[in-house]
């Protein structure tokens, strides 16, 4: 089983590329992505990573919404050519392979009685850990019943969010969605958390909000409170400029997400950790390769969530425990999927905020046709086939712009 983006663009070439790579060897990646860059009409040598065509609007992070799983990942200004988000061929074919990647290790797995984590080197650590992801949200969406994590409008709010998701989960550490609020009601969220869970590590991603001064602003005023602070203003200059002036590392998954995004990067000294996403970096084997290029670059590492079910943090968890220098908490939107899933319950569970890896052969996951059947069930009825959050938004507030940065 492999897993990848929504959006009815992306698996329209999903199953074009299916229907090329039928009678190949599951060992057979390095055909199997030259098949899937051919038939994209990318060059087979291709390598790139990038948010897939979905996760390009920016207007979710700006307001609260009552979907907290609406995180997106676009990205801005990594070159002086292009933005380091652009679609382009190279990034769509990264995109599209990784499901089939993931689902030939499960295969591969599957076949030698092995874990994917054994697969990709073996396991570093028996369980991965993962952080409280909070979110600014209303009760619910406008004219809809509240739903059960309530409203984060304000610090009382996130404080009580971020309780819930620890109580429930156990999370040792806890992220802050930003970029919704002017940044000082921001900086009172995080000293707000930083004074009801003393001690818990703490990061704040404003998804490119900021302009360079005001990041550097927000960052030596949380000196001390944030673990690190994640894409705080767009591009991999603007980056530079706002590490070189601010306590704490800074981490990406927008700016870096591309292998020819290391070199301007680490010249301008833009990162610090890096947010590594299998789902647009290629799949697992070539995740692990982004991973060894950050140890030659001395990066730390994270990785990036964005709105994903059960098969995809299998994949997230044996990647993660094979990965030596991994060794920030993951994120996670888990727990807003308040208990909807595709596999089978009980091999993947929570305990003290970390996933024990599974050691069952493949992933160690199974389908739960019947919960497939439920949400294939929603998807038809919903109606929507492409992510459209700046158009949400502007259902509530005409005059809503996704504009970057915004303060």
């Amino acid at each position: 089983m492999g897993e990848t983006y929504g959006d009815l663009r992306h698996l329209a070439k999903v199953r074009d590329c299916a229907n090329a790579l039928v009678g190949l060897d599951v060992h057979a990646l390095n055909e199997m992505y030259a098949r899937v860059a051919a038939t994209i009409g990318a060059p087979p040598a291709a390598h790139g990573g990038g948010p897939s065509d979905e996760q390009t609007d920016a207007a979710a992070r700006r307001k609260p919404t009552g979907d907290a799983t609406k995180e997106t990942t676009s990205a801005e200004g990594a070159t002086n050519e292009k933005p380091a988000g652009a679609t382009t061929k190279e990034k769509t074919v990264d995109r599209v392979f990784s499901p089939f990647e993931v689902a030939c290790l499960d295969i591969r797995g599957k076949a030698a009685g092995v874990p994917v984590s054994d697969l990709l080197g073996g396991r570093v650590r028996d369980a991965v850990p993962y952080s409280a992801y909070l979110f600014y949200k209303w009760a619910g969406h406008p004219g809809e019943e509240p739903d059960r994590f309530g409203a984060a409008l304000d610090e009382a709010g996130i404080v009580r969010q971020a309780k819930l998701l620890i109580d429930e989960y156990g999370f040792q550490s806890i992220k802050l969605k930003g970029g919704v609020y002017p940044p000082d009601q921001e900086i009172s969220a995080i000293r707000a958390l930083h004074e009801a869970f003393p001690g818990v590590p703490l990061r704040l991603d404003p998804n490119a909000a900021w302009t360079v001064q005001t990041s550097i602003r927000v960052g030596r005023e949380l000196d001390g409170a944030l673990q690190y602070l994640e894409d705080p203003t767009p591009g991999i200059e603007g980056m530079g400029e706002v590490a070189a002036a601010v306590p704490m590392p800074l981490a990406t998954n927008m700016c870096v997400v591309a292998p020819e995004h290391f070199p301007p990067a680490m010249a301008a000294r833009s990162i610090g950790v890096l947010l590594l996403d299998h789902h647009y970096w290629g799949g697992l084997v070539r995740s692990s390769h982004v991973a060894a290029m950050c140890d030659a670059f001395g990066l730390s590492m994270s990785m990036h969530s964005n709105s994903h079910l059960g098969i995809s943090l299998a994949a997230m968890t044996h990647l993660a425990a094979a990965t030596p220098n991994l060794t920030f908490a993951c994120d996670t939107h888990t727990p807003w999927q308040d208990g909807q899933d595709v596999v089978a319950p009980g091999a993947l569970r929570f305990e003290n905020g970390a996933v024990p890896v599974p050691t069952a052969p493949g992933l160690g996951v199974e389908l739960d046709r019947d919960a497939l059947a439920v949400m294939n069930e929603q998807y038809e009825k919903c109606g929507i086939r492409k992510r459209d959050d700046t158009s949400y938004m502007r259902r509530f507030d005409p005059s809503f712009t996704a504009k970057r940065p915004r303060w």
